[in-house]
């Protein structure tokens, strides 16, 4: 029963929290977006990856629904929505970024800078 409840009220966040940035994109004001998230750095990384909501949404067509809750949990930042580590195998396999970073959609991954950056 208390898991139930659990993903009511997710749902129910979910379900608000597109409902205001929808209303917001409505209105031509494009709603306030999170800020930067930088991914935990392992041990053969070149560099840290931060990933900038600004740099991924389309101003002229907004769609936060292309990522979120498909691909990546909407309230828990740096997750995928399975829960497994975003990685490089699953990213090659089109996965999580992999999804548009493929070198057709956007960039692909043959040049580590273009997301592992030195601070």
């Amino acid at each position: 029963m208390r898991n139930h409840c659990g993903r009511a009220v997710l749902a129910i966040a979910l379900v608000a929290c597109v409902g205001l940035v929808g209303t917001a994109f409505a209105q031509g004001k494009m709603p306030k977006l999170p800020k930067p998230y930088t991914f935990a750095q392992t041990g053969d990384s070149p560099g840290p990856v931060t990933f900038n909501h600004e740099s991924h949404v389309n101003e002229g067509a907004p769609s936060c629904t292309a990522c979120h809750p498909k691909l990546f949990k909407i309230l828990k930042a740096g997750a995928a929505v399975d829960g497994k580590p975003i990685t490089h195998d699953a990213m090659n396999k089109g996965q999580n970024c992999g999804t548009c970073h493929n070198g057709k959609t956007s960039f692909g991954f043959d040049d580590c800078t273009m997301c592992h950056r030195s601070q």
